[in-house]
């Protein structure tokens, strides 16, 4: 419910024309069932009680329409929309098993693999005379993606959808403010950088995004993680798979094919991570992952 509101807010009833074709990608189909919070949709519903099923796929779209509302760049918007083409199924527990606790960006090497092996994709870019080489590298474009704690498309994204499916503190009302009140500055590095107009809706968004770094730094997420990452590994390990399926499997298709190997230990493992109760988690040291702060702009100057 409060997905599909947020898209009507973004103008998903009026989609960019010029949109519609690429979001038919194969490699950007393959996000639909790719969740949003890293495979915890299986884990134990006594740690993770999402409010709705949110995909890789649903933050792709909402994203490129936040860059599309605020740059009517078509370039910036695909670069959006393809941004998160390399997320491997589990998402950042992938990047707890590579060890890349604090930026959680090891698995984005395969962006430009993916986007040049599309030929669906490609020949959409051919038809727009779209340059494959001005969607890849994201990170060139700082309304699409820049460091904290300043503010990016990708970033207000994610903070609207964990406010909406996991930390709960985000209602329509809040949705509609943020949405509107967006607008580009001019940071104090010369860059274009989005921010609000409004001092009581960036203190809101600072708030949603506080709350998130709490969740994301509590002692159950890191653990659940942490045993997420453990199975996989295990799974690579024992070749029931490898590394390069990440990237092909939905998580669907990889969870109910570990649920099928006849591996008590893997098994072991799968139960604990369907079935732990919060009460029963044990106090293990755990790796210290990375701080979501963030200090938005307030008509152009940071708020902090």
């Amino acid at each position: 419910m409060y997905l599909q509101y947020y898209l009507e807010q973004l103008g998903c009833m009026q989609l960019p024309e010029f949109l519609i074709k690429y979001l038919k990608a194969p490699s950007l189909l393959r996000l639909k069932d790719i969740g949003y919070f890293c495979g915890m949709d299986y884990a134990s519903k006594d740690i993770y009680n999402f409010k709705e099923y949110i995909s890789r796929y649903d933050h792709s779209i909402t994203t490129s329409l936040i860059v599309y509302k605020l740059t009517k760049s078509k370039k910036e918007t695909l670069a959006g929309l393809f941004h998160d083409i390399a997320t491997p199924c589990f998402s950042h527990v992938i990047d707890y098993m590579n060890q890349d606790y604090e930026k959680q960006e090891s698995t984005e090497e395969y962006t430009e693999h993916i986007l040049k092996n599309d030929k669906y994709l490609i020949q959409c870019l051919k038809e727009d005379n779209i340059d494959i080489n001005d969607i890849t590298n994201f990170k060139k474009y700082s309304i699409v993606d820049n460091d904290r704690p300043k503010v990016c498309a990708d970033r207000i994204d994610g903070i609207i959808l964990t406010g909406i499916g996991w930390t709960k503190n985000i209602d329509t009302k809040d949705i509609r403010r943020i949405v509107q009140d967006m607008c580009v500055f001019k940071n104090e590095y010369n860059e274009d950088e989005i921010g609000f107009k409004t001092k009581s809706i960036a203190k809101k968004v600072m708030e949603v995004s506080k709350s998130i770094d709490v969740y994301c730094h509590s002692y159950e997420d890191k653990y659940m993680m942490q045993l997420l990452a453990k199975i996989t590994k295990l799974a690579i390990d024992k070749k029931y798979i490898i590394y390069e399926e990440l990237y092909s499997y939905t998580e669907k298709m990889l969870f109910e094919l570990l649920k099928g190997k006849k591996d008590k230990e893997l098994q072991g493992l799968i139960d604990e991570f369907e079935n732990k109760k919060l009460i029963d988690i044990p106090k293990i040291e755990l790796p210290e992952v990375k701080i979501r702060n963030l200090n938005p702009l307030v008509n152009g100057k940071r708020i902090k």
